[in-house]
């Protein structure tokens, strides 16, 4: 009993120190299968294969609800403790090579996701790239804002220039 309470904890903190968890069924899949997707997604988040019933009291301890309905058959999480959108890309590449890893669903920044959803978070591009954008895009603008402050300024510099030259010539 006191070995369930303790699982119970561990798994409520890990939901509470997440920023997303991902829900996956994972039945057929090889320990080396399985190895090998803890491999993948390593760097952002742990998988664990989780207790159905012991896994909907934590989520519920945690304040999640919506994966109340989708732990059925043999599930997994994985607890994302760093860029969300790498472990769902990550999931589903693993998911295109071995289709037996199934992903039910999720939660992310305080909402349930649908698979769909998961689906959608993965075809966003990383954080990396997307904060390379913003920053091209500003800096563009920036070049754009001093192009066109400086503009006027040389067009008249070139005008008072031709004006000079103009009244030198006819002296």
């Amino acid at each position: 009993m006191a070995t369930k309470e303790a699982s119970v904890t561990e798994l409520a903190d890990k939901f509470r120190d997440s920023n997303a968890s991902l829900l996956t069924e994972y039945r057929g899949l090889t320990v080396a299968q399985l190895k090998q997707l803890r491999t993948n997604i390593g760097e952002h988040a742990t998988y664990a294969v989780v207790k159905n019933t012991l896994t909907k009291i934590a989520a519920n301890q945690a304040g999640i609800s919506s994966f109340d309905e989708e732990l059925a058959g043999p599930s997994a999480i994985a607890f994302v403790h760093g860029d969300t959108v790498a472990v769902a890309k990550a999931l589903r590449d693993f998911a295109k090579t071995n289709p037996l890893l199934v992903v039910k669903s999720g939660y992310f920044d305080g909402a349930p996701l649908s698979a769909a959803e998961v689906g959608k978070l993965a075809d966003l591009e990383s954080r990396e790239v997307l904060l390379a954008k913003a920053a091209g895009a500003f800096k563009a603008t920036l070049f754009r804002a001093a192009y066109t402050i400086n503009a006027p300024l040389s067009q008249a510099v070139r005008t008072v220039d031709a004006l000079r030259e103009k009244q030198e010539s006819a002296a």
